[in-house]
């Protein structure tokens, strides 16, 4: 057997069972007293309800079905909001049945139903198909064997009861014959008993089991649709977070190598920087030693400065234009010339001289 119709049946027997459990779950919780109706005259019926705790019950109302009529009879006003979404059972005359007895061995008992409904054609003059049917509980007889009667009547016949049912919005309708012994009145009194049940039909608006079942076959395949829609977005959702997460690590990647080669080409400019400013700029220390090699010994120097490529110096010498050529010959320095005026006073023994003069680049040995 193919997998696919092993699982087809076992959702459809789960699917059962579960409408099975809502139906009666829902008749549990349904607090609505069952309301009976009694032939008490061909299509003549009195119709009671048992009173609520704590609220009475309408008072029996009289209903006369016509054979073929169409429009079901009025309802009074105190029934209608009784009526509607309860169960009502319709006990019915005898005389409209035809009763025929059966017996059968005594095994049978455990599939009465099936077997009644195999032999009704052959005991009735109507098919299982035609017919609405019952039989009474078995009796015990000699020999293996038990008794039951089995009681039909054609379905044409029992219609306009259905059909008045619906149109009050009944939750259902049960069907039951009254048995043959049972009296329609005792001292002016309804006195009938159930009798044989014949069948239960859940009405529109009502639950049954099969408008559950089929609303629970439509949730399942809703649910599993819903659940491949959502694995086929979650799958495609999925694939470009994952591009997106692909394409930003690549480009934090790349903008960490160029943060690395941006620092090591920083780095490198510096180290550049440092070297050439040491190679253009001449040490301090070889300005000095060429400094003092160019002063005559009756100068003294007071004030020296370098700053940047210009070398300021002030002092006491005894020839000033004289150090202006001197510090142009040399090959450290160059455009000397007097940043101020050169002064002579009565105490000072020689000439108070200010010099500027630029600095060459000097590679010497050294620098």
């Amino acid at each position: 057997m193919a997998m696919s119709i092993i699982v087809r049946r076992e959702l459809s027997a789960w699917i059962a069972s579960v409408a099975d459990v809502i139906v009666d779950m829902a008749g549990r919780l349904n607090i609505k007293p069952p309301i009976r109706m009694i032939e008490t005259e061909r299509n003549v019926f009195i119709m009671r309800m048992s009173a609520k705790s704590g609220k009475a019950a309408p008072p029996d109302c009289k209903i006369v079905l016509t054979d073929g009529e169409t429009s079901p009879p009025a309802l009074p006003e105190s029934w209608k909001l009784p009526l509607r979404g309860s169960r009502v059972e319709v006990v019915l005359m005898p005389d409209r049945f035809l009763s025929r007895p059966l017996d059968l061995p005594k095994r049978a008992v455990e599939f009465l139903d099936a077997m009644v409904r195999s032999q009704l054609d052959r005991l009735t003059p109507w098919t299982a198909n035609e017919a609405l049917f019952g039989c009474t509980p078995p009796v015990d007889m000699s020999g293996e064997r038990i008794g039951t009667t089995v009681i039909a009547a054609p379905k044409t016949q029992l219609d306009p009861l259905i059909r008045a049912a619906e149109s009050w919005r009944a939750g259902s309708i049960v069907l039951f014959a009254a048995p043959d012994s049972a009296s329609t009145k005792v001292d002016g009194e309804l006195a009938v008993t159930t009798g044989t049940r014949l069948t239960e039909q859940h009405l529109r608006g009502s639950l049954d089991v099969g408008r559950i079942g089929r609303g629970l076959a439509a949730l399942l395949v809703a649910a599993i649709v819903t659940a491949a829609l959502s694995i086929a977005t979650t799958s495609i959702m999925g694939g470009k977070l994952e591009e997106q997460q692909s394409l930003l690590s690549r480009r934090i990647s790349e903008r960490r190598a160029a943060l690395r080669l941006d620092l090591n080409g920083a780095e490198k400019s510096a180290l550049s920087d440092l070297m050439r400013r040491k190679q253009e700029a001449p040490a301090n220390v070889l300005l000095l030693e060429a400094l003092s090699a160019i002063l005559p010994d009756n100068t003294y120097v007071t004030e020296l400065r370098i700053e940047k490529d210009k070398l300021h110096i002030a002092g006491m010498t005894q020839d000033a234009p004289a150090l202006v050529s001197l510090i142009e010959r040399s090959a450290h320095f160059t455009h000397a010339t007097f940043s101020a005026p050169t002064t002579r006073s009565a105490d000072d023994s020689g000439e108070r001289f200010h010099i500027e003069a630029g600095i060459k680049p000097h590679s010497g040995s050294g620098t």
